[in-house]
């Protein structure tokens, strides 16, 4: 896929304020200061599509762009650590898991997961909650240009071991670094062939 135009639509906590849902939606969350922007900026080449900060929870709100007139990009808030009030954080909650859960033509749902880490009890939560409520998703390891080969593939493989606690079978993900651009293309061929499957069924 080649990104040719990518242009910011909205911002809101309003589902019902969502863009109309006439066209495939992808969607990128991941616990806070995972690099979320930085991916978001490295995938459609705009250096500034997303706004990048250094202090986590930056993001607050359900970001909505439009990429090459077909598809939306949604940059969602981060979980977990934000400073902000346990009211807001809730209303933050309340807001994404709504937004998950009924958005119509929501086809993927991209969480990101800092490649650095061992597997996190706050991330192997929220997939499973994914799971749960039977929401598509793919996981995307980010930052894999800051560890050695053999770490990232102990990393990998730690996080195997745990979602197989509770899954059948890993689900679909990608390692990317928004720094060399490593992954760009594999995720955006899975973006691809997601909105083949969505012109397909809305032509039918």
């Amino acid at each position: 896929m080649k990104i040719s135009k990518a242009e910011f639509v909205i911002s809101n906590t309003d589902i019902k304020k969502c863009p109309a849902p006439d066209k495939p939606e992808f969607a990128f969350i991941g616990r806070s200061n995972v690099g979320k922007s930085s991916l978001i900026n490295m995938l459609t080449d705009k250096k500034n599509l997303a706004k990048t900060s250094g202090r986590p929870g930056k993001t607050q709100l359900i970001n909505h762009f439009i990429i090459n007139d077909h598809w939306f990009l949604v940059d969602l808030p981060g979980y977990g650590y934000a400073k902000t009030s346990k009211t807001n954080r809730a209303k933050w909650e309340k807001f994404i898991a709504e937004y998950l859960t009924k958005r119509e033509n929501l086809l993927n749902i991209f969480v990101l997961i800092d490649a650095r880490l061992p597997p996190q009890k706050i991330d192997l939560e929220f997939i499973n909650w994914m799971g749960e409520k039977q929401l598509p998703f793919a996981m995307i390891f980010t930052k894999i240009d800051k560890l050695s080969s053999s770490a990232l593939q102990k990393n990998l493989a730690l996080y195997k071991r745990e979602m197989l606690k509770f899954w059948e079978e890993m689900p679909p993900h990608f390692t990317s670094s928004s720094t060399t651009g490593a992954g760009r293309e594999k995720i955006l061929h899975y973006v691809d062939e997601i909105n083949a499957t969505w012109s397909t069924e809305n032509t039918q």
